[in-house]
């Protein structure tokens, strides 16, 4: 099934369509594969539960606007890294006796927008596997800070947690065990969610029109090439609330937005190549370079009302980066949609960068870490008892 292609977009179908086979042949050249999409032909579980634990992720090439909502499909692929600074735990339980969905996230009861992204995902499955019974869901964020802080990447590891629950609890092991139909689902609710339930270096494939079932993540670092990578996220809170949903809305209507589309085929294949070299730099670099990209075209998507993702932090943060390079330290700056900074460097200089955040005396947290591993299940009892679920 096809998905939206947006008015004013139609031009940019046929190039998307040849960046996406190029991604492809990249893809097939360093033997990276995936698996086919399943077909369901009999019913799930009505009284299934299961729960599982996600981690966030960190853009790397990034990605802002959504050519279909209810699909949640990307204008373009995407790159990012899963960042072991947090993690979301969620558990769901499908209840026919149930008369509406419940959904509780961080010990509140989930309302509005929250509440329905979450029931369109659980939709989703439920139509798969043809059930209607209603659901119990009970979710919490779990960050190694004082703060979550925002741009984080927590809607993205909610999404897959959320999803691999819910298919493991309605289809089971065999459907929560093919990577690409649970990256697809993982989409429903924030896009990113594809590419934190594959974990590790991950690549979206995406463009206006694309089927469903072809709108999926997979991962590069495959054989451990970045282990010695090190993440160290400093969160730091919108001090103007900013919402993503609203970012996703403007950025289509940046000036800049289709050169950004256009121009990302050859910087997908350079960061596969660079994964399967063991080449963090090149990835740090474009994470830094898109960083700065994805602001101006988030800034500039309203002529009347700027969205200013930045907090007066980042700018000490950014300039430290130039700083320590030109000192002999290799490391690059991340932000996504919202002013959290996540850094990628090497561990051998992980202690340096540390001390230099401290220095500048800006009162944040600072997270040490690495990458993420895939969405997986837990222990349902242990998650319960996790999240004070009786």
């Amino acid at each position: 099934m096809t998905t939206r292609i947006p008015q004013g977009f139609e031009d940019t179908v046929a190039p998307m369509q040849a960046t996406h086979t190029a991604i492809l042949e990249a893809l097939a050249k360093h033997n990276l594969g995936f698996a086919a999409y399943p077909v369901f032909d009999r019913p799930g579980n009505p009284r299934g539960a299961a729960a599982a634990r996600a981690y966030p992720m960190q853009g790397i090439l990034k990605y802002h606007g959504l050519s279909d909502w209810d699909w949640r499909i990307s204008y373009l692929p995407s790159i990012s890294v899963s960042n072991d600074a947090g993690y979301s735990l969620t558990c769901v339980e499908f209840d026919p006796d149930l008369a509406a969905d419940t959904v509780v996230i961080g010990g509140q009861m989930a309302q509005g927008r929250d509440f329905e992204r979450v029931r369109q995902s659980l939709d989703a499955v439920r139509a798969i596997a043809q059930v209607a019974s209603r659901a119990r869901v009970t979710s919490h964020n779990v960050v190694r800070a004082s703060t979550t802080g925002k741009g984080l990447g927590s809607s993205a590891s909610a999404s897959a947690a959320l999803a691999l629950a819910a298919i493991e609890a309605l289809l089971g092991p065999e459907a929560s065990g093919n990577a690409r139909f649970v990256s697809a689902m993982s989409r429903l609710l924030a896009g990113s969610g594809c590419r934190t339930a594959v974990g590790g270096v991950s690549l979206w494939l995406s463009y206006p029109g694309i089927a469903h079932e072809d709108s999926f993540a997979l991962r590069l670092d495959t054989v451990g090439q970045l282990d010695d990578l090190q993440l160290i996220t400093t969160p730091i809170n919108s001090r103007v609330g900013l919402k993503t949903e609203l970012a996703h809305k403007d950025a289509p209507h940046s000036s800049f937005f289709k050169s950004w589309m256009l121009n990302r085929r050859d910087e997908v294949i350079a960061c596969i190549d660079a994964v399967q070299a063991g080449d963090w730099r090149t990835l740090g670099q474009f994470a830094e370079l898109d960083s700065m990209r994805l602001h101006g075209v988030t800034m500039s998507g309203s002529r009347e009302n700027k969205l200013i993702g930045w907090e007066p932090e980042n700018i000490a943060l950014f300039r430290m980066c130039n700083d320590l390079r030109a000192e002999g330290v290799p490391v690059y700056a991340s932000t996504d949609t919202g002013p959290t900074v996540v850094f990628m460097t090497l561990k051998d200089y992980a202690d340096a960068v540390v001390a230099k955040i401290a220095s500048l005396n800006l009162g944040i947290d600072i997270i040490r870490g690495g990458i993420g591993g895939p969405a997986q299940l837990v222990d349902l009892d242990e998650a319960r008892s996790e999240l004070g679920v009786a």
